[in-house]
């Protein structure tokens, strides 16, 4: 199934179209814009390839910086704040930080983002910084997942058969 992406090079072109071949240990991949032929596109030329929900975006979006400490997304990955030459500033989950390879991959912390994952070439990055989950927004975060477990299983009719039990036996 081709995905829809936008490639920005180094060089501050830009392109969007679909694409069936991307892989972050293949040196080029294929592009077929919304007009005109297939090209083919060079990883080292690209400053990130951004896989997208719609092509058209919302240029008066703006994505969140923070990353929400109860995203099942961020188990596992470290978030990351990149600076791009060009003064983009991107903060993402990745794997690893600092990436061992050319090419990696980053998720968006903002899950609403048109972005939904990013290949990103590091030689296009000027800085990388390990940031942290805000300690304040996961302890305010925690105790409002916790009332939403409890409200649930005070309306699972096998916790209301558990209770019964357990108080019968008291008596």
């Amino acid at each position: 199934m081709s995905k829809q992406v936008v490639a920005r090079f180094q060089d501050g072109r830009l392109l969007k179209g679909t694409s069936l071949d991307v892989g972050p240990d293949r040196p080029t991949f294929h592009i077929r814009p919304l007009a005109g032929p297939v090209m083919e596109v060079r990883l080292r030329d690209l400053k990130a390839l951004y896989f997208v929900r719609s092509l058209d975006g919302n240029p008066d979006r703006r994505d969140r910086k923070s990353a929400d400490p109860l995203d099942p997304r961020a188990r596992g990955s470290r978030v990351v704040g990149m600076q791009f030459a060009d003064g983009e500033f991107l903060v993402g989950l990745t794997i690893a930080c600092p990436p061992k390879r050319p090419y990696f991959f980053a998720l968006p912390v903002d899950p609403k983002s048109n972005n939904i994952r990013i290949l990103v070439n590091r030689d296009a990055v000027v800085s990388m910084t390990p940031l942290q989950i805000e300690k304040r927004a996961l302890a305010a975060a925690l105790p409002q997942q916790l009332h939403g477990l409890a409200q649930t299983a005070s309306r699972d009719p096998r916790t209301a058969a558990i209770r019964r039990s357990r108080d019968s036996r008291r008596s």
